[in-house]
């Protein structure tokens, strides 16, 4: 069985022969943001419709970290290494504290409240961006069915805790990242639910401020769309798909898939040197080793 398609020869030394795509975890109803917490071992992720964070351990196996979580959809960990979470059922993007008490990050923009954020990063400032479509409040099955206040936009939390829109033109955005040297913000748009809205991958430079500029589309995923996603340390871009991981190069073109056997969500380098990607799709989580390495 294959476990990779190669479309460009580079992609061929990316990946290991001798490595397959392996569940490493199962029985979800819809799993969601990985994130890889190295100096405790374990992965942590999303099983968004059961309302709870799960906790993996390599050797040890799954158990719940977080239930209820509200809803918890995304994470990331920031400067401090604290878990930083976007949360359905709250409609908020929280952070964890190292006693276990949780900090709401933002709740509102201009007075109204948040759609249900989604997906969020942190940058090299401490500054949290974030998507906010409006998945979590259009129907109960993630959370709470709700009246949507704002736009789906894309937010930037800066240090001293401002909270301002950085982009307002996408139907629904949802993955977002950074280029390793944070010159290039990639945000996906999966597009309105039960609509025909465009689904692409777009790119903007960044300026020193970190003003945003440009906006075009930088990839069409196909099948599916793009939902997460994370670059390695050479700058090229690991999205989720309709048929597992596809792997874009900077100039934009596909140079290889990594075959999922469920509709990928999300996906997360860790393990031991970064070399690992665990990929959320569907009802399981996946793993696979790679000859790569997750951008810092």
């Amino acid at each position: 069985m294959s476990f990779f398609e190669i479309m460009d020869p580079a992609f061929g030394k990316f990946v290991l022969g001798n490595a397959p795509v392996k569940p490493i975890a199962s029985g979800f109803d819809w799993v969601e943001g990985p994130v890889w917490f190295g100096d405790l071992n374990c992965l942590l992720f999303s099983d968004i419709p059961n309302n709870r964070i799960m906790r993996w351990i390599p050797g040890v196996g799954t158990s719940v970290f977080r239930e209820p979580s509200n809803f918890a959809n995304g994470h990331t960990r920031d400067r401090q290494g604290r878990l930083v979470s976007c949360e359905h059922g709250s409609r908020s993007v929280t952070r964890t504290e190292f006693d276990g008490s949780i900090t709401v990050i933002a709740d509102r923009y201009q007075g109204k409240r948040l759609n249900s954020p989604n997906d969020v990063i942190v940058a090299s400032d401490g500054a949290i961006w974030f998507t906010d479509p409006h998945y979590g409040i259009a129907t109960d099955y993630e959370g709470y069915k709700s009246e949507q206040e704002l736009p789906c936009n894309v937010y930037r939390v800066d240090p001293s805790g401002s909270i301002s829109a950085v982009l307002t033109d996408f139907n629904c955005p949802n993955g977002l990242a950074f280029s390793p040297d944070e010159k290039k913000f990639y945000v996906a748009d999966t597009g309105r639910m039960h609509s025909d809205d465009p689904r692409h991958i777009r790119v903007f430079d960044v300026a020193e401020n970190w003003h945003l500029t440009g906006g075009d589309v930088f990839h069409q995923i196909s099948p599916g769309c793009a939902d997460g996603m994370r670059l390695d340390s050479d700058g090229n871009l690991w999205s989720s798909a309709g048929d597992g991981v596809h792997c874009i190069a900077p100039d934009g073109h596909l140079m290889g898939k990594l075959l999922v056997p469920e509709t990928v969500s999300n996906l997360c380098f860790g393990g031991r040197g970064r070399h690992k990607l665990f990929i959320t799709a569907t009802t399981s989580v996946y793993a696979v080793s790679l000859n790569r390495c997750g951008a810092l």
